[in-house]
């Protein structure tokens, strides 16, 4: 059987400005789940009062919910970023370790 090339698999040692990068990253998904989070939260409060609802309030509350998420995740989030980058950093070292050739020549 032919040996298959797994070297576009392996990551190399990660440089600063890639472990930034992926820093970046996890704090846009943090930012994302968060977001999806503070939008139900919105979804229960009582637009009725003074703003009056409609479709401005029902646009403003979209935007308001997606910078108090950003904002958080940006300023330490809850841990999630931290988890996924922990998590991603696993996952290439241990696709680095993997041994080169799935399939060994017979």
């Amino acid at each position: 059987m032919p040996e298959l090339d797994t070297s576009f698999s392996s990551f190399g040692p990660q440089t600063a400005l890639q472990r930034q990068d992926l820093r970046a990253q996890a704090e846009q998904m943090e930012g994302v789940f968060l977001n999806t989070l503070m939008s139900e939260m919105f979804k229960g409060i009582n637009s009725k009062g003074e703003f009056g609802g409609g479709f401005g309030e029902e646009t403003w509350r979209t935007m308001q919910s997606e910078q108090f998420a950003n904002a958080i995740a940006s300023s330490g989030g809850v841990g999630l970023a931290d988890e996924i980058m922990r998590n991603l950093l696993s996952a290439q070292e241990g696709a680095s370790a993997a041994p080169s050739n799935a399939y060994p020549s017979a």
